[in-house]
């Protein structure tokens, strides 16, 4: 049976009014806060019975026991990946700190050797012995 595309529009057009319509009705039963309003309370209730279902089922408590292991495991994970840092940081300012000491002991070493041999440039003709480190 042949239809005309006046037919067809119309038909699509019923079918678009039938859907909102159950859309709306969808809604209206969803709506969670107008059922609320409208059973004030059997709300009330239900709230209570899952507050009661909950603490019954003791979810709280595993809940607390997982989170406190995972943060038990990571924080040791954590801590050993920030001591190996801390360990390296301090090694090298040690290492930049003795450096520099070396440095101003061996200036103050080569000063002195010149102002003993006479000369006042502080210039000497052989290099400076490195001085002895106690670590």
């Amino acid at each position: 049976m042949p239809e005309t595309t006046t037919e067809v529009r119309a038909d699509i057009e019923q079918t678009r009014e039938r859907m909102s319509g159950a859309i709306a009705e969808l809604e209206r039963k969803v709506d969670v806060t107008q059922r609320v309003k409208d059973h004030p309370w059997a709300a009330v209730l239900v709230a209570f019975g899952a507050g009661v279902a909950l603490s019954a089922s003791k979810a709280d408590m595993k809940a607390a026991q997982v989170t406190s292991h995972a943060t038990r495991e990571t924080g040791s994970k954590l801590g050993g990946a920030l001591d190996g840092v801390v360990a390296a940081l301090i090694a090298g300012v040690a290492e930049a700190f003795h450096s520099r000491i070396d440095g101003m002991v061996a200036d103050v070493v080569t000063t002195i050797k010149g102002d003993s041999s006479g000369r006042s440039t502080g210039q000497s003709d052989r290099r400076p012995e490195p001085p002895i480190r106690a670590d």
